[in-house]
Protein backbone atom coordinates (compact mmCIF):
# COMPACT_ATOMS: atom_id res chain seq x y z
CA UNK A 1 0.00 0.00 0.00
CA UNK A 2 2.82 2.32 1.01
CA UNK A 3 6.16 2.86 -0.40
CA UNK A 4 9.24 2.69 1.24
CA UNK A 5 12.07 5.74 1.87
CA UNK A 6 14.38 3.80 -0.54
CA UNK A 7 16.99 6.32 -1.68
CA UNK A 8 17.36 8.04 -5.57
CA UNK A 9 16.14 11.24 -7.04
CA UNK A 10 14.19 12.18 -4.23
CA UNK A 11 13.07 15.97 -3.91
CA UNK A 12 14.37 17.84 -0.82
CA UNK A 13 12.96 16.94 2.35
CA UNK A 14 9.94 20.17 2.71
CA UNK A 15 10.69 20.20 6.50
CA UNK A 16 12.94 22.63 8.77
CA UNK A 17 16.08 20.59 9.61
CA UNK A 18 15.13 20.19 13.15
CA UNK A 19 12.06 18.02 14.30
CA UNK A 20 9.45 19.56 16.27
CA UNK A 21 6.38 18.93 18.04
CA UNK A 22 4.72 18.34 15.00
CA UNK A 23 6.66 15.45 14.20
CA UNK A 24 5.92 12.20 15.10
CA UNK A 25 7.76 9.23 15.24
CA UNK A 26 9.44 6.95 12.16
CA UNK A 27 6.47 6.10 9.81
CA UNK A 28 5.80 2.49 9.62
CA UNK A 29 3.58 0.25 7.38
CA UNK A 30 1.38 -0.36 10.05
CA UNK A 31 1.07 3.22 11.14
CA UNK A 32 -0.17 4.16 7.65
CA UNK A 33 -2.85 1.02 7.21
CA UNK A 34 -4.00 2.12 10.43
CA UNK A 35 -4.63 5.80 9.57
CA UNK A 36 -5.98 4.97 5.78
CA UNK A 37 -8.74 2.54 8.05
CA UNK A 38 -9.41 5.34 10.71
CA UNK A 39 -9.51 7.82 8.05
CA UNK A 40 -11.67 5.48 5.68
CA UNK A 41 -9.33 6.60 2.53
CA UNK A 42 -6.18 5.94 0.79
CA UNK A 43 -3.61 8.14 1.45
CA UNK A 44 -1.41 9.66 -1.74
CA UNK A 45 1.81 8.22 -2.42
CA UNK A 46 3.80 11.55 -2.72
CA UNK A 47 2.31 12.28 0.83
CA UNK A 48 3.55 9.25 2.57
CA UNK A 49 6.86 9.49 0.44
CA UNK A 50 7.63 12.53 2.72
CA UNK A 51 5.91 11.61 5.73
CA UNK A 52 8.33 8.25 5.41
CA UNK A 53 11.24 10.60 5.44
CA UNK A 54 10.08 12.51 8.49
CA UNK A 55 6.80 11.93 10.11
CA UNK A 56 5.08 15.59 9.85
CA UNK A 57 6.82 18.75 10.75
CA UNK A 58 7.52 22.78 10.28
CA UNK A 59 7.83 23.59 6.57
CA UNK A 60 10.75 25.21 5.20
CA UNK A 61 8.73 27.36 2.57
CA UNK A 62 4.87 28.61 4.18
CA UNK A 63 3.63 30.55 1.25
CA UNK A 64 1.52 28.77 -1.62
CA UNK A 65 -0.07 31.44 -4.39
CA UNK A 66 -3.29 31.78 -5.08
CA UNK A 67 -5.29 33.00 -8.20
CA UNK A 68 -8.11 33.63 -5.19
CA UNK A 69 -8.60 36.28 -2.71
CA UNK A 70 -8.32 34.08 0.99
CA UNK A 71 -8.79 34.68 4.60
CA UNK A 72 -5.40 36.63 5.22
CA UNK A 73 -3.96 37.72 1.82
CA UNK A 74 -5.12 38.50 -1.75
CA UNK A 75 -3.00 36.18 -3.64
CA UNK A 76 -1.63 33.47 -1.32
CA UNK A 77 -2.34 31.74 1.84
CA UNK A 78 0.39 30.67 4.74
CA UNK A 79 0.44 27.01 6.06
CA UNK A 80 3.22 26.34 8.66
CA UNK A 81 2.98 22.21 9.48
CA UNK A 82 2.12 19.36 7.53
CA UNK A 83 0.86 17.17 10.40
CA UNK A 84 1.78 13.56 9.87
CA UNK A 85 0.31 10.02 10.91
CA UNK A 86 0.13 7.86 14.39
CA UNK A 87 0.60 10.01 17.16
CA UNK A 88 -1.65 13.03 19.55
CA UNK A 89 -1.14 16.00 16.38
CA UNK A 90 -1.44 13.10 13.52
CA UNK A 91 -3.82 13.07 10.82
CA UNK A 92 -5.75 10.25 11.93
CA UNK A 93 -6.27 11.82 16.08
CA UNK A 94 -6.55 15.08 14.29
CA UNK A 95 -8.37 15.24 11.15
CA UNK A 96 -11.91 14.09 11.71
CA UNK A 97 -12.14 16.25 15.29
CA UNK A 98 -10.59 19.73 13.37
CA UNK A 99 -13.83 19.08 10.90
CA UNK A 100 -16.43 18.91 13.27
CA UNK A 101 -14.74 21.43 15.75
CA UNK A 102 -14.57 24.37 12.95
CA UNK A 103 -16.60 23.08 10.45
CA UNK A 104 -14.79 22.60 7.50
CA UNK A 105 -16.70 20.77 4.71
CA UNK A 106 -16.53 17.47 4.58
CA UNK A 107 -14.17 16.78 1.77
CA UNK A 108 -11.50 14.83 2.95
CA UNK A 109 -8.37 14.73 5.20
CA UNK A 110 -6.46 17.93 7.27
CA UNK A 111 -3.57 17.81 7.01
CA UNK A 112 -1.95 21.49 6.94
CA UNK A 113 -1.78 23.54 9.85
CA UNK A 114 -1.73 27.41 9.02
CA UNK A 115 -0.43 30.29 10.94
CA UNK A 116 -4.13 31.12 12.35
CA UNK A 117 -4.42 27.63 13.53
CA UNK A 118 -8.18 27.05 12.87
CA UNK A 119 -10.40 29.47 10.54
CA UNK A 120 -8.41 28.39 7.80
CA UNK A 121 -6.90 24.74 6.84
CA UNK A 122 -5.64 22.88 3.84
CA UNK A 123 -7.13 19.60 3.61
CA UNK A 124 -6.82 16.40 0.69
CA UNK A 125 -9.89 17.05 -1.34
CA UNK A 126 -11.40 13.46 -2.05
CA UNK A 127 -14.67 14.95 -3.27
CA UNK A 128 -14.04 14.35 -7.06
CA UNK A 129 -12.10 11.08 -7.05
CA UNK A 130 -13.78 9.11 -4.16
CA UNK A 131 -11.97 7.74 -0.92
CA UNK A 132 -9.55 5.54 -2.94
CA UNK A 133 -8.30 8.21 -6.13
CA UNK A 134 -5.88 10.93 -6.01
CA UNK A 135 -6.77 13.49 -3.89
CA UNK A 136 -6.49 17.11 -5.07
CA UNK A 137 -5.41 20.10 -2.30
CA UNK A 138 -7.64 22.66 -1.26
CA UNK A 139 -7.53 25.90 1.03
CA UNK A 140 -10.46 26.28 3.00
CA UNK A 141 -11.26 29.98 4.47
CA UNK A 142 -13.54 31.37 7.02
CA UNK A 143 -16.23 31.42 4.63
CA UNK A 144 -15.42 27.22 4.80
CA UNK A 145 -15.82 26.86 0.90
CA UNK A 146 -12.83 24.75 -0.22
CA UNK A 147 -10.93 26.04 -3.32
CA UNK A 148 -8.43 23.80 -4.81
CA UNK A 149 -5.03 24.94 -5.13
CA UNK A 150 -3.16 21.79 -6.60
CA UNK A 151 -4.34 18.89 -8.44
CA UNK A 152 -2.23 16.38 -5.95
CA UNK A 153 -0.16 16.51 -2.92
CA UNK A 154 3.08 16.69 -4.80
CA UNK A 155 1.99 19.77 -7.18
CA UNK A 156 1.03 21.40 -3.59
CA UNK A 157 4.14 20.79 -1.98
CA UNK A 158 6.02 22.33 -5.22
CA UNK A 159 4.17 25.19 -5.47
CA UNK A 160 5.14 26.58 -2.03
CA UNK A 161 7.32 29.43 -2.00
CA UNK A 162 9.27 31.00 0.78
CA UNK A 163 6.97 33.83 2.57
CA UNK A 164 8.57 37.14 2.96
CA UNK A 165 8.77 36.54 6.57
CA UNK A 166 11.07 33.26 5.86
CA UNK A 167 13.06 35.45 3.62
CA UNK A 168 13.73 37.94 6.41
CA UNK A 169 15.23 35.15 8.44
CA UNK A 170 17.23 34.23 5.88
CA UNK A 171 18.61 37.63 5.63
Amino acid sequence: MSSSSGAGNRPASPFEEEPSSWTGPPLTEDMVRRAEEALGVRLPGSYLEVLYRQNGGVLKKTCHPTSFRTSWADDHFAVDVIMGIGYEEGIDVQSDYLVAEWGYPNIGVVFGVTPAAGPDTVMLDYSACGPEGEPAVAYVGEDRVPRRVAESFGEFLAGLVPSEADEDQDR
